[in-house]
């Protein structure tokens, strides 16, 4: 389930959640290539956060990690589907 993107002037990452539902985790993979997940952030219902990078990113520097870890921590967090959006939104007349 796709909850957002964001890009570093270059490229387009896209952060997908790992279920609808009280995701336990969120993937980040460039727009372009999906089987190309470079970020894996795991541990949202716990609070035991644990984030995976993949081998060929590892050696971006920490900088940039840190900046694509917030980036997409906020995609995941503002962009939700919507209807789990509109879900507090909906109002019922009963006549």
């Amino acid at each position: 389930m796709v909850r957002g993107q964001f890009s570093d002037g270059r490229r387009i990452f896209v952060v997908r959640a790992s279920s609808a539902e009280a995701p336990d985790s969120f993937q980040v993979h460039a727009k372009a290539n999906q089987s190309d997940v470079i970020l894996v952030v795991s541990g949202l219902n716990s609070g035991n956060l644990h984030a995976t990078w993949n081998e060929e990113w590892r050696s971006t520097s920490p900088e940039w990690r840190e900046w694509a870890r917030n980036k997409a921590f906020k995609a995941f967090r503002t962009n939700r589907s919507a209807d789990t959006a509109q879900r507090g939104k909906i109002r019922f007349c009963r006549g």
